[in-house]
């Protein structure tokens, strides 16, 4: 259970994350207890445990994080909650975030797409992950406001920054600290996201992004959302879309680098679409995203073998017997998806980049990237389709090198390339 009150918090965010949790399996088998965070833990590591608490016997585990990270986010939003509330906040951001609906947000990811690697280029040196981290950022902007002032833009994104780093510091609310100057962050953009929604409510005008249906929603009762259920949910989406897709699409690229031939083929790819786009000046259309087979088998690949999630947190609301181990009322219950995805018995070599295991559906409950259950991440399909624009334009208009070592990896808690994957990139010269 590791240290007083610290438990095994330190070892969990400064180790590899498959040396502590494959260390715990070797040592204590599929089911095991631990402390983290200052909450007792018990972590699961088996497909039939993750279904167990994510599906089946969801109903017995509340979702919930450590408080720390609650107050930070919001205790309103929608990924604390279980129940009638979850349901109908799920279906408001499921809705805005639908296949039909994240359609017509193509040509404007291309546009930030493009607009960001064109400051790449140069032979200068860029930190992959915090570039990633600006478009992910805005590409979740668009998702929740459309097309939002850039004053606000840059105020949100500001302090955003300053709440991202409170949130994945040591939860010590003294002056000066990461997770206090948060606080204080997280209080401005609620500030900040009164005045946008009071000048979306002065036009009247019913918006389809995700801020048109939170603003027009209405219970049975005929009761709106209050502002601080609205703002808390923004935020959530916030998190929920920016550092996970920045660190694939930073893995994505290391892997890719890393293995030139595979690289040359998604190339090849992705540059027969362009010579159907007229070598790129038309946009590319949602068919042309949904046909891209090798580069999507390339993101399932990396989304298993960088598990940017690792585990989820919930709760056990009774005492629970599962095996025959009791899980105590109270007590936090983690599935990780991480060593799912490292078990060789569902992936063989699981430490291989190998895209070509998903020409085969995986078994059930053994791909989880984006959860399981009703809580499982309802942005996923925008998350890929992120994903799929960004190397397509990466591919056809860049050429990039990795600089310094090109091993190791560091974590906060999301594990990245060492340094955020510092890479040169140059334009394509056939461009």
């Amino acid at each position: 259970m590791g240290w007083p009150c610290v438990g095994e918090t330190l070892q969990l965010y400064s180790q590899d994350p498959n040396v502590f949790f494959a260390t715990k399996q070797k040592r204590y088998g599929e089911i095991f207890k631990t402390h983290i965070l200052g909450c007792p833990c018990i972590m699961l590591a088996s497909p039939e445990a993750a279904r167990f608490v994510l599906v089946s016997r969801a109903h017995l585990f509340k979702p919930t994080y450590p408080r720390s990270k609650e107050e930070m986010i919001g205790p309103s939003a929608l990924f604390f909650h279980q129940g009638d509330y979850h349901t109908h906040l799920r279906k408001l951001v499921q809705s805005s975030l639908s296949l039909v609906a994240i359609q017509k947000f193509i040509p404007h990811i291309e546009a930030i797409a493009v607009s960001a690697i064109e400051t790449w280029a140069g032979g200068h040196v860029v930190n992959t992950y915090q570039e990633m981290k600006k478009f992910s950022f805005n590409v979740g902007i668009l998702s929740i406001f459309g097309h939002l002032d850039v004053n606000y833009r840059e105020e949100l994104e500001k302090n955003y920054c300053m709440v991202n780093k409170g949130y994945n510091s040591f939860p010590t609310n003294v002056p000066g600290t990461a997770y206090s100057k948060a606080i204080v962050a997280r209080k401005r953009i609620s500030k900040i996201l009164s005045e946008i929604i009071s000048k979306r409510m002065e036009k009247s005008v019913a918006e389809k992004d995700l801020l048109g249906h939170l603003l027009n929603y209405r219970d049975e009762k005929g009761q709106r959302l209050t502002e601080e259920q609205i703002a808390d949910n923004i935020i959530g989406v916030l998190f929920a879309a920016q550092d996970t897709t920045a660190s694939v699409l930073t893995w994505i690229l290391k892997y890719l680098h890393d293995d030139q031939k595979l690289l040359e083929q998604v190339k090849a790819e992705q540059k027969a679409i362009c010579e159907l786009n007229d070598k790129g000046k038309n946009p590319l259309t949602w068919a042309q995203t949904r046909n891209m087979p090798l580069t999507n088998k390339v993101i399932l690949e990396s989304l298993r073998m960088a598990s940017i999630i690792s585990f989820t947190f919930r709760e056990a609301v009774t005492d629970v017997e599962y095996k025959g181990y009791l899980i105590p009322k109270g007590w936090k219950v983690m599935p990780l998806f991480r060593n799912i995805h490292h078990n060789s018995e569902y992936f063989p070599d699981p430490h291989n980049f190998d895209p070509s295991r998903f020409e085969v559906a995986p078994k059930p409950n053994t791909f989880l990237p984006f959860g399981n259950g009703v809580h499982s991440c309802p942005g996923n399909e925008l998350a890929k389709l992120e994903m799929l624009i960004m190397i397509h334009h990466v591919v056809t208009k860049l050429r990039y090198e990795v600089v310094g070592s090109q091993n190791g990896i560091q974590y906060g808690p999301f594990p990245v390339p060492q340094h955020g994957l510092p890479v040169k990139f140059w334009k394509e010269s056939s461009n």
